[in-house]
């Protein structure tokens, strides 16, 4: 019979336990759904035997919140959650955000900014010797020293920071299962030197083989270049076939040592990991709230493939996932689609198939699984490398045996295709298939801008490629005799985006015909190309000098040229207009974005200002009326 792990000291002696192996402590309410690393892993742990107990956003100002079990039997896993808890938190215009998705109904301030941290240090003000590792997207990609937007600096690793033990980097499937059986086996924490996908400190360098030595953290502080080359060897070494180990020095504090990163799942591996018992849905003690936001947004989705060959820049998945796809079995996520049909709330609807790009299902090309990723290009950009395997096939034959289960109305596609990748795919078949039977209406993708400068620094395709992807859907949509759009997702504010870029995409916007009522800025999120190039000026993979529009003025102005239409942002648009030496946008013709003074103002001025003449006449002369009135009335009287 399945069952939540344990949230209470009662629940766990209600399983017939006396302790615990592992405390499990998150930034997230609890969701028992495969979506969320928390529950993987500690399920994962589960199926090996081990007795794991959950603490969901202890409260951090109190060491009693993370005594609820008392101290494990090996040791603590820590994550901030879902999210790094400053995006988390923050806007990117550093305001604070009023929802948090990952909380019982919604509540913002249940978990501590750089909840990794803290969380860490709590435990340690209780327990000063029990192994912490900590795990999530937050410690994934703040293991090395990494540019952190929020205070504009460096900080060093979370791992010093924290004052844990080690840092289980990536999915960490396979490093957990590694470091539990570690443990198990007597070896003391610091000595867990040897499982790949992990980060840990030492004061030598001796158990690290063949290691790369970064530009040490001093170094990397008093210097921005030296920080680039450092990231361009790390994007380099991502790969689990290739990479080496990695290392930077502290001075006094030692090393922290980054292993290669833990090898892709199998298809097996995969399966086995999505038919664990979970519960797909959060903790009864959520149900006065309401539940967890972020659990509709996924309850009936399917998550396909893992891993992105995609490369954008501002995209973090080459540090977290890697860019080699792994994939389940078209009987893996039938049987999960199967067991969502049963579920009282499924209305017929599954809303996603897919994964951090949906129309991926296998690697790009053959090598791949036995020799890695190519550490000096990108399978999609600029072009797409001629050995790609662009092949829809497998992805077509999934979503159409999910299209034929009983109880199912509709499959959508919602976690966005890559159009570049569609286009290289000779066959339209999935392109067909997109249209006739897995959008309503809308298709989401994501150009990101127009201007192939800027795409060049996004690494996303050229903007003709993106045209060609429309006028391909359009000949499909009139196929099927459906008028479906494409919806476009821009960016403002990314590297390389002078204000004439920023104007060129809002004559686009105008073109289209459509105002985007939300604007996404550039975020810069630890650990990704884009935030490198942010805080050096520098494109780490060719050392040349990038624009960066980092005033926080001119990030508005940019977000409020493709919103130009909004009359509260006119005075925004003009000032753009005039930095980019576009005024021949402002005044009354058709393709102007600002209407000004000297054009259709200027006559729509002067006619109020002849129909104010006339009314001011035809007053004058209603007041006359009377007065001449009045003097005949006198001669009358007279005579």
């Amino acid at each position: 019979m399945n069952h939540f792990l344990p949230v209470t000291k009662q629940e766990m002696t209600d399983l017939g336990w006396d302790s615990v192996d592992f405390v499990y402590i998150t930034g997230d309410g609890y969701i028992d759904h495969p979506s969320f690393g928390t529950a993987i892993i500690s399920r994962l742990l589960e199926s090996r035997g081990y007795r794991v107990g959950m603490i969901p956003q202890p409260d951090w100002r109190n060491r009693e919140s993370i005594q609820v079990f008392g101290e494990p039997r090996l040791g603590f896993l820590v994550s901030a959650g879902n999210m790094d808890s400053m995006v988390n938190h923050y806007t990117v215009s550093k305001k604070r955000r009023h929802r948090d998705a990952y909380s019982p109904g919604g509540k913002m301030g249940l978990r501590p900014d750089m909840a990794t941290v803290v969380y860490s240090n709590l435990i340690r003000q209780v327990y000063r010797h029990t192994p912490i590792i900590l795990g999530g997207i937050e410690a994934s990609l703040r293991r090395l020293a990494h540019y952190d937007y929020w205070e504009d600096k460096i900080r060093r690793s979370v791992l010093l920071d924290s004052g844990a033990d080690l840092i289980s980097y990536g999915m960490g499937e396979h490093s957990i299962l590694e470091i539990a059986e570690a443990l198990q086996s007597g070896i003391p924490a610091e000595q867990i030197t040897f499982v790949p996908g992990t980060v840990y400190k030492s004061k030598t360098l001796d158990a690290a083989y063949d290691p790369i030595l970064l530009p040490s953290f001093k170094e990397l502080q008093a210097d921005r270049k030296a920080y680039a080359d450092s990231f361009a060897v790390q994007y380099k070494n991502t790969d689990p076939f290739t990479a080496r180990a990695l290392a930077e020095d502290y001075g006094t504090r030692g090393y922290v040592v980054q292993n290669p990163p833990a090898r892709p799942l199998s298809t097996q591996e995969m399966d086995d990991i999505y038919d664990l018992p979970y519960e797909r849905t959060w903790h009864p003690m959520y149900d006065k709230e309401g539940g967890i936001p972020a659990l509709e947004e996924i309850r009936f989705s399917l998550t396909s493939n893992r891993g992105c060959f995609g490369g954008c820049s501002f995209c973090a998945l080459t540090f977290h996932q890697g860019r080699i796809l792994q994939t389940r079995s078209h009987d893996s996520i039938l049987r999960e689609a199967r067991f969502m049909t049963e579920d009282p709330l499924f209305k017929g609807y599954i809303h996603d198939v897919g994964g951090p790009t949906a129309d991926f299902r296998q690697p790009s090309c053959e090598k791949q699984l036995t020799k890695g990723v190519c550490a000096d290009r990108q399978c999609l950009f600029p072009k797409p490398c001629r050995n790609l395997r662009a092949d829809h096939r497998d992805y077509v034959a999934l979503l159409e045996k999910l299209r034929k289960l009983p109880g199912v109305k509709k499959v959508f596609i919602r976690s966005g295709v890559r159009f570049d990748y569609v286009m290289a795919d000779h066959s339209r078949t999935f392109l067909r298939e997109l249209v006739e039977h897995h959008i309503s209406g809308q298709l989401r993708v994501a150009p990101e801008h127009v201007s192939d400068q800027v795409l060049y620094y996004m690494g996303k395709p050229d903007h003709q490629t993106y045209q060609d992807f429309l006028k391909a859907f359009e000949t499909e949509n009139k196929k099927t005799g459906k008028k479906q759009y494409a919806v476009p997702y821009f960016m403002s504010s990314h590297p390389g985006c002078t204000m004439k870029e920023a104007v060129k995409l809002a004559e686009y916007v105008r073109d289209l015909g459509f105002t985007p009522e939300q604007v996404q800025d550039f975020y810069p999120t630890p650990s990704t190309l884009s935030t490198c190039m942010y805080y050096t000026g520098i494109h780490p993979l060719t050392g040349e000098s990038v624009y960066i529009p980092r005033d926080p003025h001119e990030k508005e102005i940019q977000r409020a040229l493709m919103q130009y239409k909004n009359p509260a942002n006119k005075r925004l648009v003009l000032e753009g207009l005039k930095k980019a030496g576009r005024m021949d946008l402002a005044g009354g013709g058709p393709k102007c974005l600002v209407r000004t003074f000297g054009s259709r103002d200027k006559i729509k001025e002067k006619s109020n200002e002849k129909a104010s003449g006339k009314k001011r006449e035809n007053s004058s002369r209603e007041r006359e009326k009377p007065r001449k009135k009045t003097i005949r009335n006198i001669h009358r009287k007279k005579k």
